[in-house]
């Protein structure tokens, strides 16, 4: 390699070059936005497995005639609060606001358990009506699956962001987590959110 060529590889090789922050960022936090990459696909497969049976079906149940449109916009409305406090609390963090940054995670995770319960009683409602996974009183079977599958996969991924800001908080507390630690947790927060938009919107109201 000549000099021309070692001196023009030199600031790629500094940026990315192994060590503890390739491209500027932690190996936690670049692990972290891998995680949400590849978790992303698969949300994005999940959707487009939902759009797929739908235009399948030919005919789909009417949602505002199954569900009740304003709970789940309720629903929605608390989890992008938490979203909110959750961006407060990462700030806070930063700012070494110690108190502010645990208060609001703790709102956060209010939030998360709100909507957590709202979701287990839409399920309860939903399969009281008698909506199973391979039927259900509407006459598309995928109509159930799909509710199930998605719903159920995006509260799995709602319940476990619950437990790593409850594990957060408590570290945050007793001092044993940076500031990096409350953006990592945001990071995942953020992104259960917005996959919760894009089932809000598709499957709830398109």
């Amino acid at each position: 390699m000549t000099d021309a060529a070692s001196t023009h590889m030199a600031p790629l090789e500094a940026h990315w070059g192994g060590g503890a922050a390739p491209f500027g960022a932690t190996w936690q936090k670049t692990m972290m936005w891998i995680f949400i990459v590849t978790d992303g696909l698969l949300f994005s497969g999940l959707l487009s497995g939902y759009g797929f049976l739908r235009q399948a079906a030919g005919v789909w149940p009417h949602q505002s005639q199954v569900f009740s449109i304003p709970f789940i916009a309720l629903m929605t409305f608390i989890l992008i609060t938490s979203s909110m406090t959750m961006g407060t609390a990462v700030t806070a963090a930063r700012l070494g606001d110690r108190r502010k940054a645990l208060h609001n995670l703790l709102f956060t995770i209010v939030g998360g358990a709100a909507f957590l319960s709202c979701q287990a009683y839409e399920w309860s409602h939903f399969i009281h009506e008698g909506a199973r996974l391979n039927h259900n009183p509407w006459g598309v079977p995928q109509f159930a699956a799909s509710f199930f599958v998605l719903t159920g996969f995006h509260g799995s991924h709602v319940f476990s962001g619950l437990v790593i800001l409850i594990i957060t908080a408590i570290r945050w507390a007793m001092g044993k987590t940076p500031a990096q630690g409350v953006e990592m947790a945001g990071l995942y927060w953020h992104f259960v959110d917005l996959v919760w938009v894009f089932i809000f919107t598709l499957f709830y109201l398109l």
